[in-house]
């Protein structure tokens, strides 16, 4: 009895919820060994995206990254891994001293320095080592650029200098002050819009720091604009917020433009005059806004005061610009051949250096969208079609990622050719209309001294939704008649079925058929259905669970796990067996508990033969005759394909 609850209490255990990370982790360490540091990246992100919450995940994922040199990418994970698990000093730790060597992004360095503080706190050694470091030097620095500009150092270079070494200790008023000092020696410099701006966020100042990082965003550096978006609201921004950043940036000409724009928009069109025409006053060169000007004065009836806005367009380089003009004063237009027309625009690699960075962050919406620029770049390039195909698949869209694998497949680069060929394949069945598959499972039992052969070929009708209808032949047959309505059916089972969409290893059918006797000769309807589970929870544990209602066993529920401990992958798997059966009827047959040594031996991807030997024992032992307990040496074969 002991025996049965233990085995019951395994069965319950291997039966928990699976680990839907478990298959890309196994992959993804398996790269690792091999030193396959991108399967093993593509892997790590799959598995985050099944199990996102797990920060140790994110950690192999980060050490992964530094072993490729992506130091920004590993920076990036360490510190959503420590968002994840604060208590993790050692993940702290590695974040930190990455950061800090990241001179590149501004708050960088100051973050670590945050982290080393907390850490030496709490009595880590290392860390409060590494404040030290930090902190004695950044203290004297501050202090010696403040003695050079209180001697008359008053230049950009000087404020700027101070600025950054004071919001790397975190004096972040010192830092705004001559943040704000450097930008207005030189108000070209957008980049110290951004460095201001966040200096004020982190000061609680928001309505500040968005006038500031409002006007970066518009106008000057690109890089600069780019890092101001990061840090502004995801709305769009309001009125009061545009007058408040030309209040603190009035030469902003893009910024100013916007605004009218906006102002027009709303039909505050008197507001929007005023705008336009401070522009057509300071910035001659802005050719849109006099022509907008021009629109409205003649638009009002002022002709004569848009006239020069109209002459200023005319004379400009602006061909488009100057036609909406003529066509406003029924002048005829002039058409002028552009130098670019016939020769084809350049392709851009930056398409898919940006997908590329894209991927290996794991940002696969995005990557998608700079691959499908690469390819209207460049049709044909076909390691664009691939990356497609790949990134379509991450994505769960696996019938426009079977398309492009069948385009890259054509590629004249074998090794292109060779990955898209295998992926196409891999793919090509669980995308077809219809799906054929057949399995085969020939057994021997010295429990029963016979040879029982089980097997099926079902075509199913692939809907793309939750239900998929099937038509099945069933083979349940054995090589004698002992005990047929145990094990053996010995029939032969035509039946209509619904399948639904396997979830996390989990899936539910339902049949109906006639069930046709091989040696009676017998026709009986035959209805059964249930659910099936299976998963691999480790590289040392599987399970199997089969909830199943037969109507032709005087409609029974039988119940039945099969789970192994050991080696479960790989060519040669030993393992321990612990399998459960039970039933609604209590039927002796279908009530026992076994256990026992067994092994596999993988032929190929789709066949193995399997030699188990088992110890078991009876639940239910009414009508049963044979003895309580049995030993059952059980050999097998499987073969399955899928078309």
């Amino acid at each position: 009895m002991r025996l049965v609850v233990y085995l019951a209490a395994c069965t319950v255990a291997l039966a928990q919820s699976p680990d839907p990370a478990y298959a890309p982790l196994a992959r993804a360490y398996e790269a690792l060994r091999s030193r396959s540091y991108d399967a093993a990246i593509s892997n790590f992100l799959r598995a985050i995206d099944a199990a996102p919450t797990r920060s140790t995940i994110r950690k192999d994922l980060a050490y992964t990254y530094l072993k490729t040199g992506e130091n920004a990418l590993a920076l990036d994970q360490f510190r959503e891994a420590m968002r994840r698990d604060p208590t993790d000093a050692q993940v702290a730790l590695e974040f930190a001293f990455l950061a800090y060597e990241q001179k590149d992004v501004r708050s960088a360095p100051a973050e670590a320095r945050r982290i080393f503080q907390r850490l030496a706190a709490e009595g880590n050694p290392t860390a409060a080592e590494a404040f030290r470091n930090i902190d004695a030097p950044l203290a004297a620095a501050i202090e010696r650029w403040q003695s050079a500009i209180a001697l008359g150092a008053d230049n950009f270079s000087a404020h700027y200098e101070l600025a950054t070494l004071a919001e790397q200790r975190d004096q972040l008023a010192l830092a705004a002050e001559h943040y704000e000092k450097a930008w207005r020696i030189l108000p070209d410099r957008r980049s110290v819009l951004v460095d201001l701006g966040r200096s004020w966020l982190a000061l609680g100042r928001p309505g500040d720091a968005n006038a500031a990082l409002l006007a970066a965003s518009r106008g000057g550096e690109p890089r600069a604009a780019e890092m101001a978006r990061e840090l502004l609201p995801v709305r769009y921004p309001f009125i009061d917020e545009f007058r408040r950043a030309l209040g603190f940036d009035p030469a902003n000409a893009e910024l100013r433009r916007e605004l009218a724009y906006l102002l027009l928009r709303m039909d505050r069109q008197p507001e929007a005059e005023t705008e336009f025409r401070i522009l057509a006053d300071t910035v001659p060169s802005d050719l849109l806004s006099a022509t907008q000007l021009g629109f409205l004065l003649y638009a009002r009836g002022e002709r004569g005061a848009a006239q020069p806005l109209f002459d200023r367009v005319l004379a400009g380089d602006d061909e488009d610009l100057a036609n909406r003009v003529r066509a406003v004063l029924r002048m005829p237009q002039i058409l002028k051949p552009r130098a670019d027309a016939t020769p084809a625009a350049p392709t851009s690699p930056d398409a898919k250096i940006m997908a590329e960075r894209s991927i290996k962050a794991g940002y696969m919406k995005d990557a998608l969208k700079y691959l499908q620029i690469a390819h209207e770049a460049d049709p044909g390039d076909f390691d664009v079609m691939l990356k497609l195909g790949w990134t379509f698949n991450i994505l769960h869209q696996d019938r426009k990622a079977e398309q492009w694998f069948g385009l890259a497949r054509q590629s004249p680069d074998p090794q292109i050719a060779a990955e898209a060929a295998r992926a196409w394949t891999n793919l090509r069945p669980a995308t077809e209309r219809f799906r054929t598959s057949f399995w085969l499972y020939p057994i021997y039992s010295t429990r029963w001294h016979d040879f029982f052969t089980y097997a099926q070929l079902k075509t199913e009708l692939n809907t793309g939704r939750l239900i998929q209808p099937y038509v099945s032949i069933r083979l349940a047959g054995d090589s004698g008649v002992y005990l047929p309505q145990a094990l053996s059916e010995q029939s032969v089972i035509l039946a209509f079925g619904v399948t639904t969409s396997t979830y996390h290893g989990a899936r539910g059918w339902f049949e109906a058929g006639e069930s046709l006797g091989y040696n009676s000769g017998h026709a009986l309807p035959d209805y059964r259905g249930g659910l099936s589970f299976a998963r691999r929870f480790s590289t040392f544990a599987d399970t199997t669970v089969d909830a199943l209602y037969i109507s032709r066993f005087d409609h029974d529920f039988l119940v039945y796990n099969q789970s192994r401990i050991g080696r479960v992958n790989g060519t040669l798997q030993p393992y321990w067996n612990a399998n459960v059966t039970f039933d609604a009827k209590r039927q002796y047959w279908a009530n026992f508990v076994e256990t026992g040594p067994g092994i596999r031996y993988v032929l190929m991807p789709n066949s193995y033969v399997t030699l188990n030997l088992l110890r078991g024992g009876y639940l239910v032992n009414q009508g049963n005759p044979h003895h309580p307990n049995f030993n059952d040496v059980r050999a097998g074969f499987w073969y399955a394909f899928t078309h």
